[in-house]
């Protein structure tokens, strides 16, 4: 998260217009590249959709009960009504969509994530028994195989996306120190939460009934009937879901109004450029809307919903992987091929901290981008050969795509001269 957020905070303070590493990527290599880095971006968050719709479901599912949370027709019937009930929302403009993002993240995630860790944390020290060996040597992950390593390529997606607060840069007061300060206040929030939550989790639920999906509310449920506090399961359930809606409402415009700018410049056909009177990219959200309803029978074919999960989430990773390769690679070309143009916020540590920074970021790229092709161990029962075609040729039809799409590009489809 750190060199990204260094990376693109330098190259959004250079290149301020609106299209973000659509911008960034073009100025360095052309059009063509440019139009794959935000397409990139938009697909990458049209297949994560399913997965941030997926673990809404799980804690719907878990509320009212019947196992509904492991019901691959109940997922894949959540995923539309809720995506398209948000698209709709959407397209209401950016000022309501806002006022609910800003209320819903501290509902839905800053609460339930405290009452987590709370209750993880009670538990332990009321002596109750715990799940995982609280010792030095436990500590230490095991790394004997790639498959008890592949679970990481799932985090790319917590921790991805900064650079959409990159864009901002330009409007922090002196940003070559107050923005690496906020980025570290970023930093110490995440890993708080991330890591206390996780252990909560891990210490009070069996490992082999740790869901990917609902892992937290089967905490905070199982927890509560303990105490005899079951009734309050409900609203802390319904608390998460409205965090990842908000987590939802927010990219599903972002990435689409990138795409939008790609679109103009004459790289998609003209109903894609349509907007509503709010300037809402209305032909982008039906696409998206079209392409989530597709993948969401993914979770009546395959056997089972952390499958399908997990297919989806690593897809996302890889993806998100691709296009930070390509800004990164914008990002060290435009330094020395555009050195005039100002850059209120540079990499901190000159030369040496620019390279290193790329250099970090680059070793855990291409680490991500092979692991990402080998199912984790914890997902057990999946059938290698099915992931690994599911995989390769979801990624490479996904990169190719946009190349496909410009092979039938008219004079027409271009508004910006």
């Amino acid at each position: 998260m750190v060199p990204v957020a260094f990376i693109s905070a330098e190259l959004a303070t250079a290149w301020p217009q609106t299209g973000g590493v659509y911008i960034w990527v073009k100025e360095a290599f052309g059009h063509k590249i440019g139009f794959l880095a935000v397409w990139l971006l938009w697909i990458e968050n049209v297949v994560w959709y399913p997965t941030i719709l997926t673990f809404i479901a799980g804690a719907l599912g878990y509320v009212v009960g019947g196992d509904l949370s492991n019901n691959p027709w109940f997922t894949a019937i959540t995923i539309n009504v809720i995506y398209w009930g948000m698209t709709l929302f959407n397209l209401r403009g950016i000022k309501e969509s806002g006022i609910f993002t800003s209320y819903s993240v501290i509902i839905g995630t800053l609460i339930p994530g405290a009452v987590i860790i709370l209750l993880g944390f009670g538990w332990y020290l009321s002596g109750n028994p715990i799940e995982i060996p609280m010792n030095l040597q436990n500590a230490v992950p095991d790394v004997t195989s790639l498959a008890s390593l592949a679970i990481i390529a799932g985090l790319v997606e917590s921790y991805s996306g900064i650079e959409m607060n990159a864009i901002h840069a330009n409007d922090v007061q002196n940003p070559q120190k107050n923005f690496p300060v906020a980025i570290l206040v970023t930093l110490i929030i995440l890993t708080i939460f991330s890591t206390l939550g996780t252990l909560s989790v891990a210490m009070v639920l069996p490992p082999n009934s740790i869901s990917f999906t609902s892992g937290g509310i089967e905490t905070v449920a199982y927890i509560f009937q303990k105490y005899r506090l079951s009734y309050l399961t409900p609203f802390v359930g319904i608390f998460i879901a409205v965090g990842a809606l908000a987590s939802l409402s927010t990219w599903i415009i972002g990435p689409s109004r990138g795409l939008l700018m790609a679109a103009k410049y004459g790289d998609l056909p003209p109903f894609l450029h349509k907007t509503n009177k709010k300037g809402m990219p209305l032909g982008m959200l039906v696409l998206q809307g079209i392409l989530v309803s597709v993948m969401s029978t993914l979770f009546i074919i395959l056997p089972s919903v952390s499958h399908s999960f997990w297919i989806l989430e690593a897809m996302v990773a890889q993806l998100y992987i691709i296009m930070y390769i390509l800004m990164f690679a914008a990002a060290i070309r435009l330094r020395y091929a555009q050195p005039q143009v100002h850059r209120p916020f540079k990499v901190p540590g000159g030369s040496i901290g620019f390279w290193l920074t790329n250099i970090v970021g680059f070793v855990v790229f291409i680490f991500i981008l092979v692991i990402g092709f080998i199912p984790p161990s914890e997902l057990g029962g999946v059938d290698l050969r099915v992931y690994e075609l599911i995989q390769i040729f979801g990624v490479l039809f996904l990169v190719v795509a946009p190349f496909i799409i410009t092979l039938f590009k008219k004079p027409s489809w271009d508004e910006i001269s």
